[in-house]
């Protein structure tokens, strides 16, 4: 979602939670997180898993130099020592290798994807290996613009949500998808604000 929006979501939800009004008095307005919808988005994702986001940029840089046209195709084409120079993992190798396969043998059709229910987008990612429910729903977020989304495992977005509630330990996942259910139908802008919550507020 554009700027514009995600103020107006933010604000629909400080109208309902004076905690949300507190949080964004304290910290403002997040920046937008946009993606494009893609092989290439999804391949992001896979690199990113357990490394830190600087670690991840440089890896990205790296395998994306290696097929400049982005395509599944000519990333099936790519050898097994490219992608370890590039500083790729064996199993993300094989979980990339996964994806960019089922996309070109039409296995998972992206532009079909786009245009499924939330719970039928994600688990049409999920069925990939190396993608759990996290994966499936920051791409659905941030590359299909879906609003109603919460990726509950996420620890950042746990912590910045004990922090902001007053929550005297960090929720588990399951407890955090239930809290976030009062903050429909504008979870994904939620998120986007726990995320910018968690870098910005004070720790308690």
């Amino acid at each position: 979602m554009d700027k514009p929006t995600l103020i107006r979501h933010l604000d629909a939800v400080a109208e309902r939670d004076p905690q949300v009004a507190d949080g964004l008095a304290l910290v403002g307005y997040p920046e937008p997180r946009l993606t494009e919808h893609g092989f290439a988005t999804l391949m992001n994702i896979i690199i990113s898993q357990q490394i830190s986001r600087d670690a991840a940029t440089a890896i990205r840089l790296r395998v994306d130099a290696l097929y400049p046209d982005g395509a599944a195709e000519s990333f099936l084409a790519l050898s097994d020592d490219d992608l370890k120079g590039a500083g790729l993992s064996r199993p993300k190798i094989a979980y990339a290798r996964g994806l960019a396969q089922a996309i070109a043998n039409g296995t998972l059709d992206l532009s079909k994807v786009a245009d499924m229910p939330d719970a039928d987008a994600v688990a049409a990612i999920v069925a990939l290996k190396g993608f759990g429910r996290w994966s499936a729903e920051i791409y659905c977020m941030f590359a299909l613009r879906r609003e109603d989304m919460f990726p509950g495992e996420d620890i950042a977005l746990q912590e910045a949500m004990r922090r902001l509630k007053g929550l005297e330990a960090r929720p588990s996942a399951k407890d955090a998808r239930a809290l976030a259910e009062a903050w429909s139908p504008w979870r994904t802008a939620m998120s986007v604000f726990l995320w910018h919550y968690y870098r910005g507020a004070p720790q308690s």
